[in-house]
Parts: C-alpha cells; structure tokens; sequence
C-alpha cells in the first residue's frame, strides 16, 4: 500500500496500542474495540505478515479478518525480510491512510520492538553485513545459547555487561552488528524519542501466569491438530531463512532432520513459547505510559475506552 503524499495534521487523532505476551487473546480484544471504534486493525506482529506462516503465527482466522479490516497480515513472503524500521515506515503509512477517514486506529500484536518504533521511533543505524549475518546465524544454529552468549561477551563486552543476555534474537543482533561494523550496537542507541502528532494509548492485556502457560500448552496442541506439521513441511526448502528462526517452526525443522521424535518436539514448543511469553512480560513490564488491564475483565472494552 502506498503512502499518501500529503502527511497530514493528526493531532485529533487517537492510536489505541493492544499489546501483551503470546495467546492472551490480543487479537479478540482488539476486534471487538475495532468494532466498537468502526475503524480498522494494524497488526504489530513480525511474522503474521508473512504469507506462509499461519498456522505456527496463530494469524487471526479468515473470519476474524472478514469482521475487521487489518493490515500488515498476509502482505509479504517469506523470503523477503522486514525489520523494525521497515516496520515503522509502513505503520506510519498504514495510519496516514486510516486517518484520512477516521479519528482512530488500533493497532494490535505482541512484537514489542515494533510496537516501540511506531510509537516512539528508532535510531538511525548503518546496514551490516549479509554474509556475516548468514555466518552468525548458521554458527548459532549449530552451536546454542551458550557460544552466543559468550562470542558478544569477548566482541562486545559494552552490549553484554549493560543489556539482556538471555534474548538470542538482541545477542545476535549485537554480535553481527559489532562484526559488521566494528562498533557497539550501543553507540547508536540515542534514547531520544520520536515526537508523534497522534495520541497513542498503550494497553497491555495481563492474566494470572499459571493460566498464561496453561492457554500455552493448549494453543499448541490446537496448531498441531490444525495442521502446523504439514505447514512446516512446506516451509522445510526455506528452513534456513532469519523468518524461519522462529518457536514453532525450528523445533519442527528438528524433528524432520531426525534430530528428536515429534512429541519432544511438540513440548520443545510449549517450553519456548512459554520462555517467549516470559520475555514480552519483561520487555511490556517496562512500558511506564501504559495501562494494564485483565484480558478477562468482562468491562475491559469499556476500561479501554476511559483512557
């Protein structure tokens, strides 16, 4: 979708953020606000944009999307890749379009940085290296966590000693970033913020963390039945594709190079989900402009709409 060429004046305009961990049901709070609004959805998911990935994404079913307009679903393949600040520019299109005809617009997903780079903007970064990221990627695959950890520890020991070291996807990000650069991914962090001429209002839908997990588990066993298995089959040619480093679709890689049975792999996939849940509380913990509320409050379309 192209951008307007005339940016408008959206100081009227309002930006309601649904935000929160993996399988809160972000998706049905945020069509019902839609609905309630009459406008439409952004989604702030870095991999529903994907074509190919559906199943493994829990992308909204195609009935959800006929009861609300969404964008950034289903809009790329897999093999193109598309980063944060890539993200940012086309948020900021989606909303320059939306704007042109409403006062409102929900933006709704799971992807914390994306989320931070509409709201706020990011630094301006030089571009690294293909072929060293192709490297580190291949080197992480095979060599886990651990090596990872200790490489950006002896090559960027600035990034380790200041940032979370539990978070491959931030580790590799700094480790290919000093490799390409020769410089700490720190350096250009500004920590300045983008001033936006809408209002943004941030919900960051919570629930007890035993029930988290419990939605978790069962989430898993309803994509397997959905056919998540055979979906990666089909992505199996791409496996090694960043998109494709993804809780769902590498555990399944695994199990199809024979590397664990299928059942361990489906509980690998329950345990990563649930470490991944664990990191998005962290990383929406820290969020100080933002209002929580119980995803099961049965007024919480209501509570929403107070702020």
């Amino acid at each position: 979708m192209a951008a307007m060429k005339v940016r408008m004046n959206t100081k009227n305009k309002t930006v309601y953020i649904i935000a929160g961990p993996t399988a809160t049901g972000k998706t049905d709070i945020a069509i019902r606000l839609a609905q309630q609004l009459h406008t439409v959805i952004i989604s702030a998911d870095s991999r529903q944009c994907y074509k190919e990935m559906s199943i493994g994404t829990a992308k909204p079913s195609s009935q959800e999307l006929q009861k609300v307009k969404h964008y950034f679903i289903d809009e790329f393949s897999v093999q193109e890749s598309i980063t944060a600040a890539e993200y940012e520019r086309l948020a900021l299109a989606y909303l320059n379009e939306i704007f042109a005809v409403q006062d409102v617009a929900v933006v709704c997903g799971g992807t914390g940085l994306y989320i931070k780079a509409l709201c706020e903007g990011l630094d301006e970064m030089p571009e690294v290296n293909p072929s060293i990221e192709a490297e580190i990627n291949a080197a992480y695959k095979l060599n886990g966590k651990a090596w990872l950890q200790e490489e950006v520890k002896k090559q960027d020991p600035l990034f380790y000693n200041k940032c979370e070291n539990e978070n491959p996807a931030r580790l590799l990000r700094a480790l290919i970033f000093k490799l390409s650069t020769g410089e700490s991914i720190l350096n250009y962090r500004s920590g300045s913020k983008k001033v936006r001429d809408f209002k943004v209002v941030k919900i960051i839908l919570e629930m007890p963390r035993e029930q988290l997990y419990d939605r978790i588990n069962k989430r898993v066993d309803i994509m397997m039945q959905e056919g998540l298995l055979e979906e990666v089959k089909r992505l199996y040619p791409f496996r090694n594709l960043k998109n494709l480093q993804t809780v769902g679709y590498s555990e399944l890689f695994e199990y199809l190079d024979g590397n664990c049975s299928l059942q361990e792999a489906i509980e690998k996939i329950k345990q990563h989900t649930r470490n991944y849940a664990k990191r998005q509380i962290t990383w929406f913990r820290k969020e100080k402009d933002a209002v929580y509320l119980n995803v099961e409050d049965a007024n919480v379309i209501d509570k929403i709409l107070q702020h």
